[in-house]
């Protein structure tokens, strides 16, 4: 049965749809949970997919009524691209969402922290290449494997397809270091950007007003303009009117992410090969990203308004997060029986990709921290907004606007993210040529 086939069978979305639901609930659940005031928060769904993924690859769940429905017999299964389909969705709606809340702040963030985010992202990426670089070069290890390891260490899908394309027939040693590494990327940066407020003991509140003075304020539409918008009326703005085509924004938010799709779409070429060859792309993250701040930046095209409902542009950041763990855990876990299955290397490469992994996770952010705070002297936040961009970790921007209770960390994620995206792919076209 083929994808589409498996797609329009009601009773094949039902289980689907319910497995993932699922992870949802038992997810948030165990985010809940605290130990000494650290939570997993929003990556606890990744966790409890990735334990679902692994589940939904026993074979003895293929013999049990009703469960029989959720069993996944390998990585090419139609149900898995259904996960996949659904996380593909979720990081869509994630990052248009963070580019449309933190464009009105974006650039004039960009221009007097510029010197600072770029540093940042080129400085996170050298020292996790460098890291893999090292790594690679231990007797049967090999640039595959390494390279797969630094993009699930970092959480680069970018990164990871570019590695892949590198490898050529070598692409599932890629793919197992990916899928050894992943988990921790997620939670180690998740984690880091609890911890680090509770070990410097910050003043929180403190620390949200100098973030907030480093941004510009949203200017807000009026009630009356609000109630003329729910009409899809004319929303008044410097003397310019301009009309809102809902309420809510949603046809705005449509437009972000069908220009920030054909933006990820575009590709360049990276070696003699052409389009044939290795290229470089800003994907479903890059491209709506980019797409997203630029518009809100703008705030209309023409004399159509692009203002989206604060509430709603929340709420499809947290739902589009929640869709891209379940989609990344699940695929996780059914790819990490796979790989290992397959490996003929066994359990003791795996073993050295996970601590690898941890290496190359932990170190660069670590130092990346600590050369913003002392050299840049970035307030916390900012701080530890550039540290989840640099590290790519979509997750962990979810986890630090709930830490830090504001929006406005945003602004300094997508100001070091694209120099990273950028950078990581490279390094690991690098690490596939060179070593």
């Amino acid at each position: 049965m083929s994808f589409i086939e498996n797609l329009i069978n009601p009773g094949s979305v039902a289980v689907i749809l319910t497995g993932a639901f699922f992870i949802c609930f038992l997810g948030y659940l165990l985010g809940r949970i605290q130990v000494k005031g650290i939570s997993l928060g929003t990556a606890g769904v990744f966790l409890v997919a990735l334990l679902f993924g692994y589940l939904f690859t026993l074979p003895s769940l293929a013999e049990i009524p009703v469960l029989s429905k959720f069993f996944i017999a390998d990585a090419d299964a139609p149900a898995l691209e259904f996960y996949n389909f659904l996380g593909d969705i979720g990081l869509v709606l994630f990052v248009t969402a963070v580019g449309s809340i933190a464009g009105p702040n974006f650039f004039r963030n960009l221009r007097k922290n510029a010197k600072t985010y770029v540093p940042m992202g080129a400085l996170i990426i050298a020292i996790g290449a460098s890291l893999t670089v090292a790594f690679a070069l231990i007797p049967g290890i090999g640039a595959p494997f390494a390279s797969g390891v630094l993009s699930g260490a970092l959480t680069s899908t970018p990164a990871f397809s570019a590695a892949k394309q590198v490898a050529g027939a070598n692409s599932g040693m890629v793919a197992l270091g990916q899928a050894v590494s992943y988990p921790f990327g997620v939670v180690g940066v998740v984690l880091f950007v609890q911890i680090m407020p509770r070990l410097l003991k910050a003043d929180m509140q403190k620390e949200r007003a100098l973030i907030s003075v480093n941004a510009n304020k949203k200017s807000a539409i009026s009630a009356d303009d609000a109630a003329d918008a729910a009409e899809g009326a004319v929303v008044e703005k410097a003397g310019k009117k301009r009309f809102a085509i809902d309420s809510f924004g949603l046809a705005a938010f449509g437009i972000a992410v069908v220009l920030g799709l054909l933006l990820g779409s575009v590709k360049i070429p990276l070696t003699g090969k052409g389009f044939s060859g290795a290229c470089f792309s800003l994907g479903m993250t890059g491209g709506p990203l980019i797409m997203a701040l630029i518009l809100a930046h703008f705030g209309h095209i023409g004399a159509i308004s692009l203002k989206i409902d604060d509430k709603m542009l929340k709420v499809f950041r947290e739902f589009g997060l929640m869709l891209f763990l379940i989609g990344a855990g699940v695929d996780g876990g059914v790819q990490l029986v796979s790989q290992i299955q397959n490996s003929p290397y066994g359990v003791a490469i795996v073993l050295y990709g996970f601590l690898a992994g941890i290496v190359i996770t932990v170190i660069p952010m670590v130092i990346g921290f600590f050369f913003a705070k002392k050299v840049c002297r970035l307030p916390l936040f900012n701080n530890l907004g550039s540290i989840t961009g640099g590290m790519t970790s979509t997750p962990a921007l979810g986890t630090l606007i709930s830490v830090a209770e504001t929006d406005d960390v945003a602004a300094a994620y997508a100001s070091t993210y694209p120099i990273a995206l950028v950078l990581i792919v490279f390094a690991c076209q690098l690490i596939g040529v060179l070593v």
